[in-house]
């Protein structure tokens, strides 16, 4: 922990973000609101758990500090704000971007550049992609750890720069034209990463300690890209296990863009301060950094270069969050009260944003509006619904996958799984609150049209509605089974799965890992871990092969070899 205390802390406050409790007015204040952030991080407090390590920054500068929990639970060793590394995932985003943007800057690419023109090994797309479209995930490219999942390579597997760019050269299509589209994918960054390297003759992590991460003197600061380096101070990776303790995650994976960072809260806090106080790139990098995105139809979206921009309680929000492995990451910025904060955790249950925007709550409550209004259960007169006209099963061919809305006691449910579901509250128009969920989450079930299916669209705060079409659900008997067992390859995914009968299921056996059952969800359509698989078939009505995706790699395709 560091808090500063004495004449020269409460100076400090006093010049901070002129608004309570921001500014505490007084030590007692101070010592009562370092109380409420406490409490925020109770759980990551016990002894035995990892846990988080928080920097409050206001006027570029840290107004409070600490570390809860341990960064190595084996050797008993707290997590110190003032130099506990951590790896923050796609926090690192930001990074990459910054590095495109200064050799932009410096006259040596254009962010209108074809991808082509620096990696001509990926094959032609039909229609140009450029850095632009991979800065504000517009390319239509799909994820290029999806799909090494998909392939069977776990996250602890050695993975390196070739392996990530084969992933992607095997893709031969995309998802969605250029710009058509906003999907997150950590395709773009990696490949960001390797034109860095083209361009310049320095690998990512070489420009970024030059450019970056020296000259803002954040000296506990690095790119990770050899999974043998020896990191000083580096939190250990955690996940809970089923015995009510903690198991340690690792990734071996190599390539960096999309990820890699290693840093303190206090070195975020250096580069923070950039943003007021630009010393890298000056007030253009600044602003480069914020524009957000525009699709061809004239849509704005909230991702920037690296940054999230939105909108949280009235306040304008510059963010991004990271996961990988164990750890969990957020830096959050609201520019005009000139107030962040930083949360890093070494524990992959942790939530990060919500941490991070709690302490948030606290530090601007006099600037926030008011919190988003989470809807009542219906009352017995304002709950009688015509169950019959929205009940169904629903399929989103871009997400890939499926939901039910089925009635219980005269109440629309929005099922997931047997481990997640919803009631939904009536807000009348066909529009229903999603109870029980964070934020505002929305169903809406536009009016029926001639001739096409019911649809429903789900929506979570400001982000793009996903839309669903209603499907006829399937209920195959087990001997109907049979014709899709059988031995299938994927080209894309350079992998086999083998699907088998067993006991009356059908089950998936992917290249690595357990057998997975997959459940019947409409005809020639089965839901798993790996997300709906959809079946083709000949003129003969013969199985050939399927579909599979599920978010960000869509319609990878399958041959049935036997």
């Amino acid at each position: 922990m560091r808090f500063r205390t004495g004449l020269l802390a409460l100076a400090s406050f006093l010049l901070a973000a002129p608004v309570f409790p921001a500014t505490p007015a007084s030590a007692t204040d101070a010592e009562n609101l370092a109380k409420r952030v406490d409490a925020v991080f109770a759980d990551y407090s016990k002894p035995g758990s990892p846990g988080c390590s928080l920097a409050v920054i206001s006027e570029g500068r840290i107004v409070y500090e600490k570390g809860y929990g341990l960064a190595s639970v084996e050797h008993g060793v707290p997590i110190d704000p003032r130099q506990t590394v951590f790896d923050i995932g796609s926090t690192s985003k930001q990074f990459t971007a910054a590095s495109i943007l200064l050799l932009a800057h410096d006259g040596k690419l254009s962010l209108d550049d074809d991808i082509h023109k620096y990696l001509p090994e990926l094959p032609d797309y039909g229609t140009p992609v450029t850095l632009r479209h991979l800065l504000h995930h517009t390319s239509g490219m799909r994820d290029y750890a999806n799909l090494m999942f998909m392939g069977g390579i776990n996250i602890e597997d050695w993975t390196t720069d070739d392996d990530g760019l084969a992933a992607i050269a095997r893709q031969k299509t995309l998802d969605f034209k250029p710009a058509s589209e906003h999907s997150y994918s950590n395709s773009g960054y990696f490949l960001l990463s390797l034109v860095v390297k083209r361009v310049s003759g320095k690998t990512l992590r070489e420009l970024a300690q030059e450019r970056i991460f020296t000259p803002l003197g954040m000296t506990n600061t690095r790119i990770l890209d050899d999974h043998t380096a020896i990191i000083p101070h580096r939190a250990s990776s955690y996940a809970p296990n089923s015995a009510g303790g903690f198991g340690v995650q690792t990734s071996a994976w190599e390539q960096t863009g999309d990820g890699g960072v290693q840093t303190t809260v206090e070195d975020l806090a250096k580069w923070d301060r950039n943003f007021y106080e630009p010393k890298v790139g000056g007030s253009w990098l600044i602003e480069q950094l914020q524009t957000t995105g525009t699709l061809n139809d004239g849509e704005k979206i909230d991702y920037a270069r690296g940054l999230f921009v939105s909108n949280y309680r009235g306040l304008r929000r510059v963010s991004h969050g990271g996961a990988w492995a164990g750890y969990r990451a957020e830096l959050v910025r609201f520019p005009d009260q000139r107030f962040s904060v930083v949360t890093l955790c070494n524990l992959a249950s942790t939530n990060p944003t919500a941490l991070a925007l709690q302490v948030t709550d606290l530090y601007l409550a006099g600037k926030l509006g008011a919190p988003p209004a989470q809807a009542s259960p219906p009352t017995p007169s304002s709950a009688v619904v015509d169950t019959a006209r929205y009940a169904g099963l629903y399929w989103s061919p871009a997400a890939g996958f499926v939901r039910r809305i089925y009635a219980r006691d005269g109440k629309l449910i929005y099922f997931r799984s047997s481990e997640s579901e919803s009631e939904l509250a009536p807000l009348g128009d066909g529009r229903f609150a999603m109870l029980g969920v964070p934020g505002s989450a929305e169903v809406s079930f536009p009016p029926p049209a001639p001739g096409i299916a019911k649809r429903m669209q789900v929506s979570a705060d400001s982000g793009k509605p996903t839309v669903f079409e209603e499907v006829q659900p399937a209920a195959p008997k087990p001997e109907d089974f049979a014709v899709y067992a059988g031995t299938y390859t994927s080209a894309e995914l350079d992998t086999t799965w083998i699907l088998k009968v067993d006991d009356g299921r059908l089950f998936l056996h992917p290249k690595r890992g357990p057998a997975a059952p997959l459940d019947p969800s409409f005809v020639d359509a089965f839901s798993g871990p790996a997300g709906l698989i959809r079946f083709q078939r000949d003129g003969e009505k013969k199985v050939t092969g399927f579909l599979v995706g599920a978010g960000r790699a869509r319609d990878l395709r399958f041959t049935k070899t036997d």
